[in-house]
């Protein structure tokens, strides 16, 4: 069998290109999570606040609900953005915990983990300005109470997000015992004791 040696050929490269080809951005869509986020339970997502970046990654999930536990005010674009994706917002007032002086307030967290029991409003986004202390009571609050997590796994949960600080939080967290009524009907199937 004869081997033919090639030639290498010199090919000129136009100046210009061929054909435009539109910048990446333009191609495709960049899916970028909010800060902090995570599953979880089924139809139960966690993070910091959403900005317009995440907006597209959000829309993937096909959200009913957003609980958010913050600041006085929600932006307006999320505000608008909620309302074209007919998206049911829950805004708590709750501020920042400062030790000694402000704390969780029960009856949020109370009136969240209600919006968490009824499987019609899944799926669900909580989320606070980082994702850190107050989405991590409320999910520290889900855990223990209604899915019946033990103190250390929940600590551990809530650490991963919260760093080190946040004993107030976890102290809550552990002494929260609200009474919740819910329709068994609509009950999610990740809650203790849920009926298949």
């Amino acid at each position: 069998m004869a081997s033919v040696l090639a030639t290498p050929v010199s090919v000129p490269v136009p100046a210009t290109p061929v054909y435009d080809v539109p910048p990446l951005a333009q191609h495709r869509q960049f899916i970028v999570p909010p800060l902090s986020f995570q599953l979880v339970a089924t139809g139960v997502y966690r993070s910091g606040y959403p900005l317009p970046i995440n907006f597209p990654m959000l829309e993937r999930l096909g959200l009913k609900t957003i609980i958010y536990l913050g600041d006085p005010t929600y932006l307006p674009e999320n505000t608008a953005w909620c309302a074209a994706h007919h998206i049911t917002l829950h805004h708590f007032l709750q501020p920042a915990v400062k030790e000694p002086f402000l704390h969780q307030n029960p009856d949020i967290i109370a009136a969240a983990l209600h919006i968490l029991l009824d499987r019609r409003n899944y799926p669900v986004l909580v989320h606070s300005n980082k994702g850190k202390h107050r989405a991590g009571v409320l999910v520290g609050c889900m855990r223990r109470v209604l899915q019946g997590w033990s103190l250390a796994a929940t600590h551990a949960e809530y650490d991963r997000y919260a760093g080190e600080k946040g004993e107030a939080d976890l102290e809550f967290i552990e002494l929260f015992n609200p009474h919740l009524e819910y329709e068994r009907a609509f009950s999610p199937p990740w809650l203790r004791g849920a009926e298949a």
